[in-house]
């Protein structure tokens, strides 16, 4: 697993309870940051990573030696320009690139927590990240911003604290995940369960690793992160490195390959106990239900500008559940913009260069900015 020890860290010494009814303290929340913030420390743009994300958006992740996970986004003169904002991201509780998660160790036991870490809520990670603005002493974000799981955690951070973000871009999410999201999830659960070398979440004890269930729920993931024309389009029939199907169960088709290099490569880098934890908080996720099947009372009593973005071929959060974030905020007058991106490149697109998305939301932001 990953080597964290190098990684910026702030240890949360306020007890934070968490939805499940237990309470944490003194955990380790890790972050990183670019930019610089300026005087007035009013420039600072807080983004949410999604599921398999973690801190390092742009440049270099010292960890994995990859590009950051939104590098076509953030940096000098990109959509979110370093060069004008601070952009803070930590890692989520519950995930395994630093922050408090499965793989920690419990002092009272001296063995790796495993599944004896408590459950947590999106409303739980936003409520931890919460205290970066405290020790960056930031009163005020300029902007709060994410995509998939990272749109989640927007839209709950705007509802928690009302008064702490300008402007608010939640891309490609819901307000409540939907069933046929979670079936997808539990999917993805059951594959790395089911694995022997899970042995209950016990593994990194057993000095095991349940990389096939993980790899294959990494598979059935990504498919969903994709569109059917994308696909077509990328790979359609064409067969890996053969002249003929071999009439076996090896990849005789690119699609099976590209699908079986991403399991692979992924549990290189990732957790499946996080994996666990972390999908399940998605599923737990109901904004609506919060607030007794209102939406719009979850932002009733905040000002800040929002700016929806959906993408056309996302059909995992399509754009009629984004519409319906909208729909809430123009309830109760809410200072709320719109956009469906045109592209083919399924839920991913946010991740992707797409230079329409990218344009978009460098408009939105620069705009903002200069009628503060």
């Amino acid at each position: 697993m990953n080597n964290t020890n190098d990684i910026k860290k702030i240890i949360v010494n306020k007890p934070l309870k968490l939805d499940c009814g237990k309470i944490i303290n003194n955990f380790p929340l890790a972050y990183e940051t670019y930019g610089v913030l300026n005087k007035n420390r009013d420039n600072a743009i807080l983004v949410f990573h999604a599921l398999t994300g973690d801190q390092f958006v742009s440049g270099i992740n010292p960890v994995t030696k990859k590009d950051g996970w939104w590098s076509y986004a953030v940096g000098p003169e990109k959509s979110i320009d370093t060069n004008k904002y601070f952009e803070i991201c930590a890692n989520v509780i519950g995930g395994c690139m630093g922050s408090y998660g499965p793989s920690d160790i419990d002092l009272s036991t001296n063995k790796i927590l495993g599944t004896n870490f408590p459950v947590i809520t999106i409303n739980d990670m936003v409520n931890a990240q919460y205290n970066l603005l405290d020790f960056f002493k930031i009163d005020q974000l300029f902007c709060v911003a994410g995509g998939s799981m990272g749109g989640m955690q927007v839209l709950q951070f705007v509802s928690n604290f009302p008064d702490k973000a300008k402007i608010a871009i939640p891309i490609a999410c819901t307000a409540s995940h939907s069933a046929q999201n979670i079936a997808l999830n539990e999917l993805g659960r059951q594959s790395i369960m089911a694995d022997a070398n899970w042995v209950n979440g016990n593994y990194s004890n057993e000095n095991l690793n349940p990389n096939k269930g993980l790899s294959v729920a990494r598979m059935a993931a990504h498919i969903t992160y994709l569109s059917k024309n994308g696909l077509q389009e990328k790979f359609g029939r064409k067969l890996q490195e053969r002249d003929d199907l071999k009439f076996g169960f090896d990849a005789d088709f690119q699609i099976e390959s590209y699908l079986r290099y991403q399991g692979s490569v992924f549990v290189d880098r990732f957790d499946a106990n996080s994996y666990l934890y972390i999908t399940r908080a998605m599923d737990y996720f109901d904004l609506i239900k919060q607030y007794n099947g209102n939406l719009s009372k979850a932002f009733s009593k905040s000002k800040t500008k929002f700016f929806v973005i959906s993408f056309t071929s996302d059909w995992l959060y399509p754009t009629s559940e984004n519409k319906d974030i909208v729909i809430a905020l123009n309830a109760i007058g809410a200072d709320v913009g719109f956009v469906e991106i045109e592209s083919d490149k399924g839920h991913d697109s946010f991740l992707l260069n797409v230079p329409e998305f990218l344009n978009a939301i460098k408009n939105f932001i620069n705009t903002s900015y200069q009628k503060k």
